[in-house]
């Protein structure tokens, strides 16, 4: 379709949407719609604000309470540990009354959480191993003793502080360090204290910082991770010493503090830095947005009294405020039904609307069953009117297209450029099929019986999908398929500009299916009795040939005829004798003879010609570097085997005869 046709259906659909009016329906539903959405919106959004601000507050306290709580219990547990080693110490001191390693023994016993202690005093060291503890879980009691060599020096130190141990031993361990009350015993006068390191489990401090949506966790004062609800944070040993809520935490006079962060804001963030120090295999435990979204957080510390560690307690804003979006939900399902209310209301001031869409679907059920010529009368010049008078046009075009199987031809048809009657035309037409087709035929039917035509049809629609896009790429028009025949002619509904650009742009289609052809057959299995190789033949012509629509009132197509038409048939068919793929009439080879390598074959006296006519193999175009360069070179390519003798052919129909 030219661009000046489109710019005319442009513009005649501008001035048809002109006609059409902004029906009372619409105005009404808009108009309700408008006002039961401000109105019940102003409301969700007045109550969800208030709501979210008591939330906010309730969730402040709510977290610093648990932080709090949760600091409490781990300096409760971190003092009677304390207190209990103390004690122990004293006992030990008293060597003359009473023995260690009992005493040991029946502190075990009153703790099995401790899984050994060491005791530093006067320049002396001892370790006492809980062989129970160990024993239960399965541990080599080694590890305790590469425990005490490993803070043998810290012992000595005496300097209070909390370590991690968890990567030592795969489970859930601490280390405790503290100085012991110096004096001497109240009993034998021996001297008492030095310091303590103790090895204990943190599996009820981790149980008790489970608090549902409010995370906690326990950090010393190099800010290692202590005790964390992901147990592979202990395990490598994770430090957040770089967070930016942790370095305004350290920088803060403030025992506790509770405050709203939001992670993407600092150099260093709380989420960032947890999922970083997470092996790739691990990450996958972590939410899929965890890191990556800007989450914000209410974040609550307390500052131990103990070895300088710290709590922290977070719990995501988002879901805080879960209980608010969930009102609002109800609200807008509340807004949803008043709002359908009302457009049943407005139903019954538009319903003369529903007759006319009735008519129309009543329409669309015929154009479905095959009807496409329908009959609609549009009543009003609202949308309906001009929906109809669309609609008729639609089934005007719809019957058009059905006469047609070639759908750029019904488009040029629907456009007006194709007119009825028939029109001289200066065209190319072309012809080729498949070379020893009948045979193949019997063969699938042989191989495959019952299922041979759903085969063959699927391997032969294969093979003109591609030569139709070859055809089309190169500006031409199927004209029909005549079983595994293709024609095809230029020129005619649509030119490249002038009859020799059209001849070259047909040889330039055949050039193309050959090679198509030819990727097709060395993409298939050798021996495939489904895909067989294929062999074409094309015949090329120029000539006068009249086109125009011809057909009944009920089938129509658009082809051409003439004895160009004839000609190139019949050259078509000369490929096999001959040993080529690709002819063409002397008259297209006058046209285009400079710009391609071919190679003239013996003259034809073709059946209804008084004078031979000579015929031309194309080789290749000639500004091609790749390719064949001679005729033979085109035969070994495509496998075809040349002529052993040229003489009389096709006797039977006497069509035409080769005259030297």
């Amino acid at each position: 379709m030219s661009k000046k046709n489109k710019r005319t259906l442009k513009a005649d659909s501008r001035t048809s949407d002109k006609t059409s009016f902004f029906s009372i329906g619409a105005k009404l539903v808009i108009i309700i719609s408008a006002l039961v959405l401000m109105s019940l919106g102003s409301i969700t959004a007045l109550v969800s604000y208030l709501v979210s601000q008591d939330l906010r507050v309730t969730a402040e306290a709510a977290n610093f309470e648990v932080n709090r709580r949760s600091a409490l219990e781990a300096e409760n547990t971190f003092a009677n540990i304390r207190a209990n080693l103390l004690v122990l110490t004293q006992l030990i001191s008293a060597s003359d009354f009473y023995d260690a390693d009992a005493a040991a023994n029946v502190f075990f016993g009153q703790n099995p959480h401790i899984a050994a202690f060491a005791l530093s005093a006067s320049g002396e060291e001892s370790l006492f191993i809980n062989d129970r503890f160990f024993l239960s879980g399965e541990h080599d009691t080694a590890l305790a003793e590469d425990w005490y060599l490993r803070n043998s020096s810290l012992l000595r130190q005496g300097a209070a502080m909390l370590l991690n141990e968890t990567p030592h031993f795969g489970i859930s361990l601490l280390t405790f360090v503290f100085p012991g009350q110096q004096g001497l015993s109240s009993i034998t006068n021996n001297p008492v204290g030095g310091n303590v390191a103790v090895l204990f489990s943190a599996e009820s401090l981790l149980d008790s910082f489970g608090f549902g949506a409010n995370q906690s966790y326990l950090v010393n004062s190099e800010d290692d991770i202590l005790i964390h609800s992901e147990f592979e944070l202990m395990r490598t040993g994770a430090n957040i010493a770089h967070d930016g809520f942790i370095q305004s935490m350290r920088r803060s006079t403030q025992r506790s503090l509770q405050t709203l962060y939001q992670p993407q804001e600092a150099e260093y963030n709380l989420i960032n830095n947890l999922v970083k120090l997470l092996p790739q295999n691990l990450k996958t435990l972590l939410p899929t947005d965890a890191g990556e979204n800007e989450v914000s957080y209410f974040g609550a510390f307390t500052k131990l009294n103990m070895a300088g560690a710290s709590l922290i307690t977070i719990i995501e804003y988002d879901k805080v405020f879960e209980g608010v979006i969930e009102t609002t939900w109800r609200n807008i399902y509340l807004t949803a039904a008043v709002l359908s209310i009302s457009i049943i209301l407005i139903w019954f001031f538009a319903k003369t609307i529903s007759v006319p869409l009735k008519v129309l679907a009543a329409a669309a059920r015929q154009i479905e069953g095959g009807v496409f010529e329908v009959s609609l009368k549009p009543k009003g010049k609202d949308e309906i009117g001009l929906l109809t008078t669309s609609f008729q046009k639609m089934s005007g075009a719809l019957g058009v297209f059905g006469k047609f199987t070639n759908k750029e031809i019904a488009l040029l048809a629907m456009g007006g450029q194709i007119k009825p009657g028939g029109l001289l035309k200066q065209a190319t037409i072309f012809f080729s099929d498949i070379r020893g087709f009948t045979q193949m035929s019997e063969e699938f039917t042989k191989e495959f019986g019952s299922m041979a035509s759903d085969k063959i049809v699927f391997w032969l629609n294969e093979y003109l999908t591609e030569m139709v896009e070859c055809v089309e790429k190169t500006n031409g028009t199927i004209d029909k398929f005549i079983g595994d025949a293709v024609m095809a002619h230029w020129g005619t509904a649509t030119t490249s500009g002038n009859p020799k650009l059209d001849a070259l742009n047909c040889v330039i289609s055949a050039l193309m299916m050959r090679a198509a052809v030819h990727r097709m057959n060395n993409a298939r299995r050798s021996g495939d009795k489904e895909n067989p190789p294929i062999q074409i033949g094309c015949g090329i012509n120029t000539g006068l040939v009249t086109t125009g629509q011809i057909g009944s009132e009920q089938r129509m197509e658009y082809t051409v005829i003439g004895d160009a038409v004839n000609l190139a048939s019949r050259i078509e068919s000369l490929n096999k004798p001959l040993g080529t793929d690709i002819l063409i009439s002397e008259n297209t080879w006058r046209m285009i003879k400079n710009t391609i390598l071919y190679e003239e074959m013996p003259s034809v006296t073709v059946k209804g010609k008084e004078k031979p006519v000579r015929i031309f193999a194309v080789i290749n175009l000639a500004a091609n570097d790749k390719g064949p360069k001679k005729l033979e070179h085109v035969r070994r390519i495509l496998g075809i085997k040349p002529p052993k003798m040229i003489g009389d052919i096709s006797a039977d129909e006497q069509k035409y005869k080769i005259t030297g």
